[in-house]
């Protein structure tokens, strides 16, 4: 057998339907990695390190030999843990016109991936390796946000159930991408309360690129964001893509949005509430803080809520005119109440009208 080497673009291709290997330390995969890798690291962080400081101080095979230290040991763990991923994948995709085949990559496609594809390779996995390994993925990550893209955006003002609505979308098997499922934060200063740990900006800027890369010759749904949702950022130029795409807006009634946001949040722990009204106070100003705070301490979280609420309906309105061609990019549509099923219909039935 040999082992073949393939450009970032086959890479992809291949990735689809067969394992991803990084074989990256741990510290790097946890940083951010291609979608749907496994780790399966040649070395430990710290084992890294020492191999690295060795090639540096001491030179190539000096390295080298520290590595094959390390590694010896860890043949035989490491081909068997490839096995449970082909069995583990087999058992659930009914393709195996490849059974063995398997997708390897380290940083920049050197001497990590080249050691393990080998190990793979003698052992009898059909084995790719990338090109650049996982340098050039980065490379194809940050080219997808320049690319031209026809997306529609949901709008809305806060407690539109916006969120809910791409559910439904996707339930009718409408192309969505869910940034604020990619970025684990629901976007307001609540939105972090009861998610899981955000990833880095740079696995969000991964995981976004690659569910557009699905969409390039398709139209698809997002939800309008600011640029920022929690700690991370939208890609600039994919963000300017963004804001020249149409919005349909729910315009929902301010009660029964204001009712959806005490239904979604009011049961949430005061002592969260208040720190996160706190990471806002510079935006909504001395007094409405410690009013809002005030009322959330006396029990009086519907008062709270609507403090917040017209704040973020100001904020929100600000952002929506600033687009550039505003009047030929608004859509309004008025919907009676917070409900996905029908506010979804509502938003299709225009869009098929505006095509």
């Amino acid at each position: 057998m040999s082992i073949t080497k393939i450009t970032i673009t086959t890479f992809l291709e291949q990735a689809v339907h067969f394992p991803v290997l990084d074989v990256r330390s741990p510290g790097e995969f946890n940083h951010a990695h291609i979608p749907g890798a496994y780790s399966l690291p040649l070395f430990t962080d710290e084992e890294r390190k020492i191999v690295g400081t060795a090639y540096k101080q001491q030179g190539k095979q000096k390295a080298i030999k520290l590595g094959l230290d390390f590694f010896g040991v860890k043949m035989r763990d490491m081909v068997e843990q490839v096995e449970a991923i082909i069995k583990a994948r087999q058992t659930s995709n009914s393709t195996n016109e490849h059974p063995n085949r398997v997708l390897v990559h380290c940083w920049r496609g050197g001497m990590r991936s080249g050691a393990v594809a080998w190990l793979l390779d003698l052992y009898g996995f059909e084995v790719y390796t990338l090109v650049g390994g996982y340098k050039a993925f980065r490379n194809w990550t940050l080219n997808q946000f320049e690319n031209p893209y026809d997306g529609r955006i949901v709008g809305g003002f806060t407690g539109s159930g916006k969120t809910d609505i791409l559910v439904q979308l996707q339930r009718l098997n409408e192309p969505v991408i869910d940034l604020e499922g990619l970025a684990h934060h629901k976007g307001s200063a609540f939105g972090g309360i009861g998610q899981l740990p955000q990833p880095s900006q740079e696995m969000f800027e991964n995981k976004l690129a690659w569910f557009l890369s699905l969409y390039t010759d398709r139209c698809f749904w997002l939800e309008d964001e600011s640029q920022r949702i929690g700690v991370l950022n939208i890609p600039p130029a994919f963000w300017k893509t963004m804001r020249l795409m149409p919005v349909y807006f729910v315009d929902i009634p301010y009660e029964n949005r204001l009712q959806y946001i005490m239904d979604a949040y009011g049961s949430l722990e005061k002592e969260k509430l208040v720190n996160a009204i706190m990471r806002i106070q510079k935006r909504l100003g001395p007094l409405e803080t410690k009013t809002a705070i005030g009322f959330l301490i006396e029990g009086d979280t519907r008062a709270c809520f609507s403090i917040l609420l017209q704040y973020y309906d100001k904020t929100y309105e600000k952002s929506l005119l600033k687009r550039e061609n505003i009047d030929a990019l608004l859509n309004k549509i008025s919907c009676d109440s917070v409900d996905s099923v029908s506010n979804t219909q509502n938003i299709l039935t225009c869009s098929s009208v505006h095509l």
